[in-house]
């Protein structure tokens, strides 16, 4: 029989053991999607990839990840035909760690509407993203100032408005 003494030894054990070996960083995928997702790393290294370059204060970087609306089509965001009426109304917000938020327009993200694409980025210059960079952030290549490349990004809120 586990006496009080034991519960509180394994609660410390248990404690002591996540802090050790933390969850995987992941970004969340919510809102107005048939499907919300929590995805790590691992999940991304399996989607479709691509490749984008920036050149900002004359240094180009490459970065490398998942094409933003290929997470979106995962979730169940409306894309392509979909895309229509109220769903144009829709946005995309990235949220950082610390509260920092940017939005895209959801048919900014739609190949079909635009060639210009925006990818969720998670290594840049053949490097995974890591520190002050976070794990994952939206590059937006064609934005001049950079503002929407959220670093430390951790949630995607597809969100409809309402009138």
């Amino acid at each position: 029989m586990y006496t009080r003494r034991h519960l509180v030894l394994w609660t410390i054990a248990a404690a002591m053991l996540a802090a050790q070996y933390p969850a995987p960083p992941s970004i969340q995928v919510s809102g107005s999607v048939k499907q919300a997702l929590t995805l790590t790393a691992d999940d991304l290294a399996k989607m479709p990839r691509s490749t984008v370059r920036t050149t900002r204060n004359g240094m180009e970087t490459v970065y490398e990840g998942v094409p933003l609306h290929e997470v979106l089509k995962k979730a169940g965001a409306p894309q392509g035909s979909e895309l229509r009426g109220k769903a144009l109304s829709s946005y995309v917000m990235a949220e950082a760690q610390d509260g920092y938020q940017a939005l895209f327009s959801l048919a900014e993200l739609d190949p079909s509407f635009t060639d210009s694409q925006v990818l969720l980025a998670d290594t840049a210059n053949g490097k995974p993203l890591f520190g002050a960079q976070g794990r994952f952030r939206p590059i937006a290549p064609k934005d001049k100032p950079g503002a929407r490349s959220v670093r430390m990004t951790t949630k995607i809120e597809v969100v409809q408005l309402r009138k």
